[in-house]
């Protein structure tokens, strides 16, 4: 909690090592592992992270969860401050940190950064969609051990005074849409992005330049189906269905198989490629 006496932190003076590290560990049922400077475990961080695997979370999702866990560590083992006994002060500190200090310059490659070296503060904010997912990632891991008994007992990330206490759209009018609302007291607003586009005679030109029927063909599946492009990769021979036009991908998010409808164009251009190919690469998975 904030103390009526309690001093401000220079975080102008703050300068925050690159310590510990978030290991890939090539084993399945702990593929990450956050660890300390000393390259210890970070027990409280596997722990979460075996939470998320239970929940159905992908190996991606842990790993971007375990980033923001190594940012907010990084920020106490900084201010010597244990992560069970983090305040709202801590809290309130590491997102003023974030968006004032900002990201932290990137060292040259004839001088890489040594473990634990303070990086130079770029004074370039962190974005708003970065700092919100920073928050909900940071809000939960505490919420977690608040639950397990093996955290502080107040969460250093607590909701809006607004929704504190109440349910989110308690008394909300069916015939009114749903306002966005802020779930975390340090949660910043995030503006919504207008889509990028490419006019269509760069397109064109950019399609014309393509040097394959393989290349034709991926993007044009990547610009009709929506797709990303780790999804198309996955896509197989047996995926493929051009009499009912669509193309049958693993998810990034659920890790399930989803049908995608695509362009016409897009088949054509891939049935050239597999009679380019014919005979001179093997044949994939049917």
């Amino acid at each position: 909690m904030l103390g009526d006496g309690e001093s401000i932190r220079d975080l102008a003076r703050l300068a925050v090592p690159l310590a510990g590290a978030l290991e890939e560990t090539g084993d399945r049922w702990r593929p990450f592992r956050l660890t300390d400077p000393a390259g210890a475990e970070v027990e409280a961080a596997s722990a979460f992270f075996a939470d998320l695997q239970a929940a159905g979370r992908s190996e991606a999702t842990v790993r971007s969860y375990g980033m923001d866990l190594l940012r907010w560590f990084r920020f106490v083992w900084a201010i010597q401050v244990p992560w069970a006994r983090a305040t709202r002060a801590e809290a309130r500190d590491f997102c003023r940190w974030m968006l004032v200090a900002g990201k932290p310059s990137r060292s040259h490659w004839r001088r890489p950064a040594q473990a634990g070296e303070a990086a130079a503060a770029s004074g370039k904010a962190y974005a708003p969609s970065v700092r919100a997912h920073s928050e909900t990632v940071l809000r939960g891991f505490y919420e977690f051990h608040l639950e397990a008994g093996t955290g502080p007992i107040v969460n250093p990330f607590p909701l809006d005074r607004s929704r504190r206490g109440r349910r989110a759209h308690a008394h909300h009018n069916p015939m009114e849409p749903f306002r966005g609302e802020r779930a975390g007291l340090y949660r910043p607003k995030v503006p919504s992005r207008v889509p990028r586009s490419v006019p269509d005679e760069e397109f064109n030109e950019i399609f014309a330049r393509l040097p394959s029927h393989r290349d034709r063909a991926l993007v044009a599946f990547y610009v009709s189906t929506g797709a990303r492009a780790s999804e198309l990769l996955s896509a197989t021979l047996a995926g493929v269905d051009p009499g009912r036009q669509v193309i049958a991908v693993v998810r990034k998010g659920t890790r399930e198989l989803q049908e995608l409808p695509a362009s016409t164009d897009a088949f054509v251009w891939l049935r050239l490629y597999q009679v380019e190919m014919e005979g001179l690469i093997p044949r994939g998975r049917r």
